[in-house]
């Protein structure tokens, strides 16, 4: 194993994502490199927790509708999609949802740099 720096690559990634990274990482202390690098690393356990497309898609809808204040649209939700969201909120209140995603950049950092990386020019 070599001790050699993980690689990094660059990404083009839309204005107003970067902005509101921007934001949330003043507020948590954090770069914005590592705020998405949280995000995607959430993303990643919930997908793999086996959050479908579309329960992502209706998790996000519904948080956004709460968070603007926008009535419900009156369409069914599975009650698998409530005690998900429900479960994600206790882990989110709880810290261990943070602590998860934090364990999971942590190894994923861990694994970057163990093996070969891309060479600068």
């Amino acid at each position: 194993m070599s001790d050699s720096p993980p690689a990094y690559v660059s990404v083009k990634l839309p204005a107003g994502l970067v902005d509101q990274a921007r934001d949330a990482a003043q507020t948590m202390r954090r770069s914005v490199a590592s705020q998405v690098e949280y995000w995607a690393t959430l993303g990643m356990a919930l997908e793999h927790a086996g959050l479908s497309t579309s329960d992502s898609r209706a998790l996000i809808a519904r948080q956004e509708r709460a968070v603007y204040g926008a009535p419900p649209t009156g369409l069914p939700v599975s009650p698998e999609l409530d005690d998900l969201q429900a479960h994600v909120l206790a882990l989110s209140k709880s810290g261990a949802l943070s602590a998860r995603a934090q364990d999971a950049v942590t190894a994923g950092k861990g694994r970057s740099g163990r093996g070969k990386g891309r060479k600068s020019a």
